[in-house]
């Protein structure tokens, strides 16, 4: 029986600390998906985003206010952000070349 809910407890774990991309998910799943983000801190982060273009590295967070270093670093296995367009250019060129 404790193996059961040891291994439950794995799962439940799984499907809460999913990896989110921060360029395209909505302030409710970002919220769900971060530690120490709620639904406020969230929202500032569409907000920023909306306002300012989209994130390139997981560090660029701590420029919206509220969000600070730790709050990053410690999220920052499940922070996503989308690829570039060079990298996708590059990424279509080379296909095209092979």
């Amino acid at each position: 029986m404790k193996h059961l809910i040891f291994f439950l407890s794995l799962l439940t774990f799984n499907a809460i600390a999913a990896p989110v991309n921060v360029n395209t998910a909505d302030a409710k799943t970002i919220s769900e998906a971060l530690s120490g983000i709620g639904q406020k801190k969230a929202e500032a982060i569409v907000k920023y985003r909306e306002e300012k273009g989209s994130f390139k590295v997981a560090e660029d967070l701590i420029n919206v206010p509220g969000i600070g270093e730790k709050t990053v670093e410690k999220n920052k296995q499940d922070i996503l952000v989308s690829a570039s367009d060079d990298t996708t250019q590059k990424t279509s060129d080379k296909a095209k070349q092979d």
